[in-house]
């Protein structure tokens, strides 16, 4: 005798502040929501020391903290946290049907994609050693604890330009490594760049290794190597931010949902709608320019609102 698949009004994949967000929403709209959490519940936010510019945190908070009270808070309203990895979906018919771990089948009437996207990295040892403690992948999220300091910046794009002469701002000078002769950020962003006074590109240039402390001490400096001469630079810095792209966590949906060539979801514009009717997208996960914790919480109350509507026309 086959076990009987368990429904629910409302699937959220992903536990950052977009997918905690969309929880509470649903949840006080009494739909019941189950939250899979998935390999890093509170996504990136939990490799995150501190959040200083989250409304509402006038102290400040680590990532951590503030995505239990997240959690907390959700669940406080009645919704299902479960531990456990999105391994399958199939949106071609609702019910909608969501594997998890490989084993449990969930049918369900709407879903909320709060999958997020995650940093490149550059895979040094001393990336992960000292994330947290003066390596970051957020020049918006943590510039501010580098006012008056020197900093390094590691990309070629647009990204990194932008993240560059968005430090040079407050930081006394900012050093930027890029590995080949030239950049692939756009004219206007070079331009920007080169006319920015306190801020010096190193063209083929590698980083050879961050030096610091986990603590209070941090980063320290940076050894950069020209990869054409071997010649070794250390350049003093307090913080070393990797701009090199992200990648959306949307493998899992290749095929089921239009995206973009990075692999960002695509929405109806001014909402959560997926073209999938009944299937919401919310946070990092189709936005590939703001990426803030409370852009994404913002979303997160969109989707929820979608999915309400939603549901109720199909009464």
């Amino acid at each position: 005798m086959t076990q009987e698949m368990e429904k629910v009004d409302v699937l959220i994949i992903g536990s950052g502040p977009a997918g905690y967000t969309a929880a509470i929403y649903a949840a006080r709209a009494d739909m019941k929501p189950v939250v899979i959490q998935g390999l890093q519940p509170g996504g990136q936010l939990t490799t995150t020391t501190d959040v200083d510019n989250y409304p509402g945190y006038k102290d400040g908070i680590t990532g951590p903290e503030m995505m239990e009270d997240f959690k907390a808070q959700a669940e406080r309203f009645g919704t299902d946290t479960r531990w456990g990895m999105v391994t399958k979906v199939d949106f071609s018919e609702r019910p909608f049907k969501v594997e998890v771990d490989e084993k449990d089948t969930i049918l369900a009437e709407t879903v909320i994609i709060a999958t997020g996207a995650s940093a490149k990295w550059l895979g040094m040892d001393d990336e992960k050693r000292l994330n947290g403690y003066g390596v970051s992948a957020c020049a918006t999220c943590d510039g501010f604890f580098y006012k008056g300091k020197e900093v390094v910046v590691v990309g070629a794009g647009d990204t990194a330009a932008e993240e560059a002469t968005y430090l040079a701002k407050m930081c006394t000078k900012v050093t930027m490594l890029v590995r080949r002769d030239e950049m692939r950020a756009s004219k206007a962003m070079q331009h920007r760049v080169f006319n920015t006074p306190n801020l010096e590109v190193l063209f083929n240039h590698n980083t050879k290794s961050i030096n610091g402390e986990t603590g209070a001490v941090g980063v320290e400096s940076v050894t950069a190597v020209n990869n054409i001469t071997n010649e070794e630079t250390i350049i003093p810095a307090s913080g070393f931010f990797v701009a090199i792209g992200h990648k959306p966590n949307s493998d899992l949906f290749k095929g089921q949902l239009p995206m973009d060539e990075s692999g960002y979801l695509i929405v109806e514009p001014g909402t959560s709608k997926t073209k999938t009717p009944g299937v919401f997208a919310a946070g990092d996960i189709a936005d590939h320019v703001y990426r803030q914790a409370v852009t994404s919480a913002g979303t997160g109350c969109m989707a929820a609102l979608d999915a309400e509507r939603f549901l109720a026309d199909q009464e």
